[in-house]
């Protein structure tokens, strides 16, 4: 399936966003095949962090001035936050940029494989638990719940999901629901990623 997600990513025209007044960041979101279902990697952030504490998210970061790239800075982040070798992620291609309404993040996201089992070696500063969840599950029309609210002169339609006790909310259930969208349809045909 991996090659059908590539081809569903390169397919689409990337919305991208201002920069203006944002700081750039980008995230990886790793997927990797266990058990013949597709799996995607989040990380809980620990709870003295200065942005987004005790959140559920992708492996990323704020861009550093020697980054060459995006892309470089998922990569980066990601070996930094998780241990996650650079020469072990197969970009299979990027998806709209999103924005974060309360801490002011511009993220670039990134959509890769990985291989499964991993080592993964947490930061223990800044990660409390990497863990996955299956797309299948995430894809159960149950576990999704929408909520309207207003930013000043902004109203926005926010999605969350709930899962096996976990609560992903904001700019990581935005880009895991866009994530969905693209990729869900293929799950179906073919099982794993």
């Amino acid at each position: 399936m991996k090659e059908e997600i590539r081809r569903a990513l390169a397919a689409r025209e990337k919305r991208t966003i201002s920069t203006e007044g944002l700081t750039r960041s980008a995230v990886l979101i790793p997927l990797f095949e266990k058990e013949g279902r597709c799996h995607i990697l989040f990380t809980k952030r620990t709870d003295h962090l200065h942005h987004h504490k005790g959140q559920i998210s992708f492996p990323g970061g704020g861009r550093h001035e020697e980054d060459r790239s995006m892309l470089e800075t998922a990569l980066r982040e990601s070996r930094e936050e998780i241990g996650l070798k650079e020469s072990d992620v197969e970009i299979l291609g990027e998806m709209d940029d999103a924005a974060t309404l309360t801490s002011f993040y511009h993220i670039v996201p990134f959509v890769g494989l990985i291989p499964y089992p991993y080592d993964f070696k947490p930061d223990k500063f800044e990660v409390r638990e990497v863990f996955s969840l299956s797309l299948d599950d995430l894809m159960n029309k149950a576990v999704r719940k929408s909520e309207n609210y207003t930013f000043g002169d902004l109203k926005v339609e926010m999605h969350s999901y709930e899962l096996d006790g976990r609560f992903i909310w904001g700019a990581t259930a935005w880009m895991l629901g866009q994530l969905i969208e693209i990729i869900g349809p293929l799950s179906g045909v073919r099982g794993g990623c």
